[in-house]
């Protein structure tokens, strides 16, 4: 006879988790026990930091699998933010929750029965693939079919709650040991009549552009890059797939988004047939404007989930559901024919729009965080994991700017773009890492949401390098008020009620070396030898709390008190004249 929690610690090995994020707990103590004799398990300050900790290990796909595990009520409910963020990100992420015993649960009949105890399944199903109350102990398939995720193609977290008494009871291992089912398809298949209509289309286009999602695994675009520049087609990502292939392809033409790089966006409204693998083209990929996304070309929409390919916007002309990676690799083995006078003027309205534009305002003695962003970009490696935080200026720039070598691995959160993910997110990436550099970019309103995890950081000496915005607080709604509210400004920065740390006696008190950095930071010879050196470290960019930041999509109040957004090629501020007549041909 066993416990059962050793027994589920086994079958959790089995099925390929080898690290485990969590914060310690009285009703998760039988699993934790057991778990701490066969995995690595990594102990955070607060809960929502091992959950977003364990979907940024998963994501960058080592072919190690990590889990979180929290304690029944205040666990569940302060891991919350990550599971939405995995959920709207369609990320793996499984959660094990602790729960009071069988015979105290409350089951509806009062609020509270067990101390701590809270519904967690009720509070986590919206946001979950499925989510699981294992109030009886049952076999390994079972078990392992419960926390199996992307079983209806999208994944998404998958959260279990395990009573107290379940997991210390004494089993006969022998007598659970079924043997585990081999998964279903997760996708639906894709004709080959519709890899040839979707080949076709790419034939006979003028102005074909090919956009690659999240959707599309690394490891497919890995394997077809010498195929690539023979399709003589311009590829562009999306924010999450941004490291899918290296800024400097000669058909990489960037990142299109409402806060894209601009002449990604003006590219891709002018494309004729638009191939869109593994997006699920939401608003802030197509712009609220979404009636004029791509206004005078074809949307071809590739996704696995049917649901996002019939939900009305953008206008489709073909929608297959089904395996981007599939189709990717039927169109990238196709003869495309050729496209040379596009390719040419692609090339030739990239050079003409730079991303680090002069409209910019910058105070004098200030670090333009564009021109952070680009000369980072320059002085990071291959062999890198680059986090850009999921919210705020910080995010944006570096989603505009940052020129990502192939090989880097790059993770972020937009669906739910919460602030704070930065730190959280770092620690999980440079445990998947296994030692390589760590850069984590966030701004100084983002990183106090969970500045306690420097104490993670400082234990488990992650090889970390820190870059945060000092910019007096929050940036973005700094900027919002501005533009909007006439510069009424409320609860932005220290002014007007916001509590900023000051950031050397702070990491300081976690023993993190840190440093001011501005202009010129990339030729500091006491810069660059803290930035290679190994270990955890902090610089502080020295950010101007009224930097403007263009170009942006930009929106209108209406009469009615709604908002009326820009099409994706009209970024703010407009273009001059003589520009504009030579990037906008097509439009």
């Amino acid at each position: 006879m066993k416990k059962y929690s050793d027994v589920l610690a086994g079958w959790l090995v089995e099925l390929g988790y080898t690290h485990c994020f969590f914060v310690a707990g009285g009703n998760t103590m039988h699993l934790l026990e057991s778990c701490s004799h066969r995995m690595k398990c990594i102990p955070v300050v607060h809960e929502v930091a091992a959950g977003i900790a364990v979907e940024y290990f998963n994501e960058l796909h080592t072919g190690k699998k990590a889990f979180a595990m929290v304690t029944a009520g205040p666990g569940l409910t302060n891991i919350v933010t990550a599971m939405s963020g995995a959920y709207l990100e369609s990320r793996e992420l499984l959660v094990i929750g602790g729960q009071v015993k069988v015979p105290d649960l409350a089951r509806g009949e009062v609020r509270q029965r067990g101390i701590q105890e809270i519904d967690g399944i009720s509070i986590a199903r919206s946001i979950t693939e499925k989510a699981i109350l294992m109030e009886k102990v049952v076999d390994r398939a079972t078990f392992a079919e419960s926390i199996r995720c992307g079983v209806h193609g999208r994944k998404g977290p998958v959260f279990v709650e395990l009573p107290l008494d379940v997991q210390g009871a004494q089993v006969d291992e022998e007598k659970l040991a079924t043997q585990i089912t081999t998964p279903a398809a997760r996708f639906e298949l894709v004709g080959n009549d519709a890899v040839a209509a979707i080949v076709e289309k790419l034939r006979r286009a003028k102005r074909p552009v090919i956009l690659l999602g999240a959707g599309v695994d690394r490891a497919t675009t890995d394997g077809l890059m010498g195929k690539f520049e023979a399709l003589g087609v311009p590829l562009m990502v999306t924010w999450n797939a941004m490291d899918r292939i290296g800024a400097d392809h000669p058909l990489y033409f960037g990142r299109p988004n409402t806060w894209g790089m601009r002449y990604s966006n003006i590219l891709m409204q002018q494309a004729d047939v638009l191939l869109a693998l593994g997006t699920r083209l939401s608003l802030q990929q197509t712009g609220f404007n979404w009636q004029q996304f791509v206004p005078g070309g074809e949307v071809i929409h590739v996704d696995c989930d049917r649901a996002e390919l019939t939900k009305g916007h953008p206008k489709l002309a073909m929608a297959v559901c089904g395996d981007a990676n599939e189709v990717l690799r039927g169109v990238a083995c196709a003869d495309l024919g050729s496209h040379a006078e596009w390719v040419e003027f692609c090339r030739g309205v990239k050079a003409a729009l730079p991303l680090v534009e002069p409209v910019n305002h910058t105070g004098e003695g200030y670090l333009s965080p564009y021109v952070f962003a680009e000369k980072l970009s320059q002085l990071t490696t291959k062999d890198d994991v680059v986090i850009p935080c999921s919210s705020g200026s910080g995010f944006t720039v570096m989603m505009q700017t940052f020129a990502q070598k192939l090989g880097q691995r790059i993770v972020s959160n937009k669906g739910l773009a919460s602030m704070g993910y930065g730190t959280g997110g770092a620690i999980g990436a440079g445990f998947a890492a296994g030692g390589r550099r760590t850069v984590l970019v966030e701004g100084d309103g983002g990183f106090m949401q969970n500045l306690q995890e420097l104490g993670t950081v400082r234990a488990q000496k992650l090889n970390l390098k820190i870059f945060l915005f000092d910019d007096n607080g929050y940036a973005s709604i700094r900027m919002t008020q501005s533009n909007y509210f006439g510069g009424r400004y409320v609860g932005c920065d220290i002014e007007t009620g916001l509590g900023i740390p000051d950031w050397e006696p702070l990491f300081a008190a976690y023993d993190i070396p840190v440093m001011r950095i501005g202009p010129g930071f990339e030729s500091d010879p006491e810069f660059l030898e803290r930035f290679n050196a190994v270990g955890a470290r902090a610089f502080l960019v020295k950010i101007d709390p009224m930097q403007t930041y263009f170009p942006k999509i930009s929106s209108r109040v209406t009469a009615s008190g709604g908002m009326e957004s820009n099409p994706l090629h009209r970024m703010t501020p407009d273009l001059d004249e003589a520009t504009a007549a030579k990037v906008f041909r097509y439009l």
